[in-house]
């Protein structure tokens, strides 16, 4: 049977979980996820994971930080005054705003505090820092 290597096209069902098993994203509902080996299209612990499976293989596999999302960044938090938000939008935990940057650079922040005049955001994604936990099932290399 074929193995996977770097090049090949696959198409593999996942889903992520945290430590505490809770999911975070599943490809069961849709279709595979189809990638090329390689070109850093997926987080580099799922690419290095998904080497030497043949079709129909499944397992598990850790995932560490630095192969996932990456260390979780202070820098990427920021406070900003509440007046440079837009006038329609009311500052709430959690509240996921899209930015865009002097060189036209878009990034997604949340706000994770509220204070009297200020908010702070932050830029890191959401599973930065995260160990996260894959169930991978190879359905096809192509």
């Amino acid at each position: 049977m074929n193995k996977v290597k770097n090049g090949d096209r696959v198409k593999i069902h996942y889903t992520g979980k945290l430590k505490d098993g809770e999911i975070f994203d599943t490809s069961r509902e849709r279709q595979p996820l189809e990638f090329i080996v390689g070109n850093r299209e997926m987080m580099p612990g799922i690419e290095n994971s998904v080497i030497g499976m043949e079709a129909g293989e499944k397992k598990s596999v850790e995932i560490p930080p630095e192969e996932a999302y990456g260390p979780r960044q202070e820098e990427l938090v920021v406070e900003i005054s509440k007046s440079k938000l837009p006038d329609h939008i009311e500052p709430s935990l959690g509240l996921r705003l899209q930015m865009q940057d002097a060189n036209g650079n878009h990034y997604e922040l949340a706000i994770i505090e509220i204070k009297e005049e200020t908010i702070a955001l932050d830029a890191n994604h959401p599973l930065a820092g995260y160990t996260l936990f894959f169930d991978l099932e190879l359905v096809e290399i192509g």
